[in-house]
């Protein structure tokens, strides 16, 4: 199997077909659908090295997320991934484990493999790294760190408004004493989450308590933790929010194993919707962050980029929704 075949399949010149592969000359979307058609019908697989060499392009590109055990990410990577073969990119994945310093490893790895361009898909970003790539000329997407300029997309998340439908919630089942277990204080959408939480409670006319704000690890046992914090309290909250789902996990862990019931007891309400979310007993009530959609538009970020480099950048914006299943419920008298 050959490009003459494949540009005849498709009705385009072995050029056409060449730009599509290598992905050098923008072409019309009609056309880059006939010749994908085509190589999938006639099952050519291109020379990946000689495409390189032709095109002074990797046509790979890189993702680095935080936590590969977290079910959040993993979707992330699934979507970006899945997109990416179908626009014939390959994806290097590096995880940093919410360490910064693992930052640097994860930058040197892309760059020694020369990709095009890098999703950053965390929160622990060194600002010297960020100059490092974009000196390079490599397009970068940020999730919610970033700031758009040439080469440089953001993807931002709307935390505030899945807040205040959880504390509105929260609010209808007659809860006052709310209070919020965050992510380690180092990273930038922990903060987010926190802050956004803190200014709907004041706005709301709930009491603002230091001592209702823990801090976690964005894990079961970070949950655990802080959530043992808060019932050692001489006055605990009747709920509990989490900056993600597997912190909730662990608070509801710990109110078990006080003896005591969600939500009978205490109400919970997680962040991020992760799968196992909906199977937890009680079902947990959460705040809807879709992956699918992270996933794409990080993707299409550098895509564009790759196509107009050292233009000015993208800024999408996620929308998030509550999600309301069992763990939450009517303030015990």
């Amino acid at each position: 199997m050959n490009i003459r075949e494949v540009a005849k399949k498709a009705g385009v010149s072995t050029a056409t077909v060449s730009r599509v592969v290598n992905g050098t000359v923008p072409v019309s979307a009609l056309v880059e659908r006939q010749v994908r058609s085509a190589i999938k019908s006639l099952g050519y697989y291109p020379n990946t090295h000689a495409r390189t060499l032709g095109s002074g392009r990797s046509h790979m590109y890189g993702l680095i997320i935080s936590d590969i055990a977290n079910p959040f990410f993993p979707d992330i990577v699934k979507f970006f991934e899945r997109i990416a073969v179908e626009h014939g990119q390959e994806v290097l994945i590096a995880n940093t484990d919410y360490q910064p310093q693992r930052m640097q490893v994860c930058v040197r790895r892309m760059l020694e493999r020369r990709v095009d361009g890098v999703a950053i898909m965390t929160s622990e970003m060194d600002p010297k790294l960020v100059q490092l790539l974009n000196k390079r000329g490599i397009p970068i997407v940020f999730l919610d760190t970033g700031h758009v300029g040439p080469n440089i997309s953001n993807v931002l998340i709307d935390y505030v408004s899945g807040i205040e439908q959880a504390i509105e919630h929260l609010i209808s089942f007659g809860h006052q004493r709310i209070a919020f277990v965050s992510g380690p204080p180092t990273l930038a959408s922990a903060r987010t989450r926190s802050n956004a939480f803190a200014l709907s409670i004041k706005r709301k006319g709930l009491n603002f308590r230091a001592d209702y704000m823990q801090i976690g690890n964005h894990r079961i046992d970070g949950g655990q933790s802080a959530m043992a914090k808060l019932l050692r309290l001489r006055q605990p909250p009747t709920a509990v929010m989490a900056s993600n789902d597997l912190t909730a996990i662990g608070m509801m862990r710990e109110i078990r194993a006080a003896g005591l019931q969600v939500p009978g007891d205490i109400s919970v309400l997680g962040f991020d919707d992760i799968e196992i979310s909906n199977f937890l007993q009680p079902p947990l009530t959460t705040i809807r962050v879709p992956r699918a959609e992270i996933g794409v538009s990080a993707f299409n970020a550098l895509y564009a980029a790759n196509r107009r480099r050292g233009n000015a950048g993208t800024e999408h914006r996620i929308s998030t929704e509550l999600v309301i299943r069992e763990s939450t419920g009517l303030v015990k008298s």
